[in-house]
């Protein structure tokens, strides 16, 4: 089977006025900034809007701006004239003049007396006629912010996929917030906007996976926590639990690919082939079923990835690879003291190889 996941190459737009960015050069910025980007979420339309950078010295020299530029003539900038002392912080502040409708992304890079290169600073946000806030319940608690959701799951994608989700969240609390999404996995992007959020004030993060940096086909879990500002502690009440299924590629599959292919037939008895009954455990210590397992297709079929959703359930499958007619079992055991049920009834993920069925799910009924 020719399994591969797909390369992708992603070519990033700038708007015309932007100004040519310099190559990046490994040298130290003596002028750091907390925050290089701030999302300022919706803008009302005429309204200017403005943007501040918190920025400090870190080098043991005093340091002066000597010079703002900005992307256009549509952004200002405003900055100390002062020098800044060793260790010492100040706000610049930018300010966008929000006459026209859609997505910004503005530029503001800062010239200094210690620097080579110029630090850059950007804006962005959306102009709209009227503010929308999002109308949903906040059912959940991250530490101190309100959500509609603890939980995301990417389900069913392909690979070279960057699929997205989004929280809503709101802040009730009577002290601004600057949310952030911590502990991040290399496959996860995590964008908060606005990215400073007033009391009272309401908010979107959009996570986006990047299935190419997936390792294995089947189910991927991970935690990662929501902090009403930079720097602070995980705890359990911040979690948000993601997931994610990769199914195998077979894009590049023929017709007589197809017409060859294995094909997964599935039974479970009583009539069904994807729900399992196991019964109620009263007292027992442990519940037993079986899944029989069947290659109808003219081509080896293989499964890859057996995986549980809910702890306490144990696997054992026969043989992973079948030939053409051939039948295996898969042996289910629910342990009374290790099960743990969750919101979501118990489920087994199986991939296969089977271009028509590459994942399926088995549900677990315990009384």
């Amino acid at each position: 089977m020719r399994n591969t996941k797909n390369s992708v190459m992603v070519k990033a737009l700038l708007p015309s006025c932007l100004f040519v960015l310099l190559p990046f050069y490994a040298t130290a910025q003596r002028l750091g900034a907390l925050n290089q980007v701030i999302d300022l979420g919706q803008v009302p339309y005429n309204q200017p809007i403005t943007a501040e950078f918190e920025l400090v010295n870190k080098s043991d020299k005093n340091i002066s701006i000597v010079k703002a530029r900005s992307s256009c003539g549509c952004t200002t900038v405003e900055y100390p004239k002062d020098p800044i002392r060793k260790g010492g912080e100040l706000t610049v502040s930018a300010t966008y003049d929000a006459r026209q409708l859609g997505h910004f992304f503005k530029q503001v890079a800062l010239y200094t007396d210690q620097d080579q290169k110029p630090l850059r600073l950007t804006l962005k946000g959306v102009v709209v006629d009227k503010v929308v806030n999002y109308a949903g319940k906040y059912d959940y608690m991250l530490g101190e912010l309100s959500a509609d959701r603890k939980s995301i799951s990417f389900d069913d994608v392909n690979a070279g996929d960057q699929p997205t989700a989004k929280i809503h969240i709101m802040n009730p609390t009577k002290k601004a917030a600057q949310p952030v999404v911590m502990h991040l996995p290399s496959y996860l992007k995590a964008d908060v906007s606005p990215s400073k959020l007033a009391p009272g004030q309401a908010g979107t993060i959009t996570l986006t996976l990047a299935s190419e940096e997936l390792g294995d086909y089947g189910l991927t879990q991970t935690l990662v926590y929501l902090g009403m500002n930079p720097g602070e502690r995980v705890s359990p009440d911040k979690e948000i639990a993601v997931s994610a299924v990769l199914l195998p590629s077979f894009a590049d599959y023929t017709d007589d690919d197809y017409a060859y292919a294995p094909k997964l037939h599935l039974s479970v008895g009583q009539g069904s082939e994807t729900t399992l009954p196991l019964g109620s455990f009263n007292g027992k210590k442990k519940l037993k079923g079986e899944v029989f397992i069947i290659n109808e297709g003219l081509s080896e079929l293989e499964i890859s990835q057996l995986q549980m959703y809910t702890p306490g359930i144990q696997l054992s499958l026969d043989k992973s690879r079948l030939a053409p007619d051939e039948i295996t079992t898969l042996h289910v055991m629910a342990v009374a003291k290790d099960y743990q049920p969750g919101s979501q009834p118990p489920s087994i993920l199986m991939i296969t190889n089977d271009p028509h069925r590459p994942k399926v799910t088995i549900n677990i009924e315990i009384k």
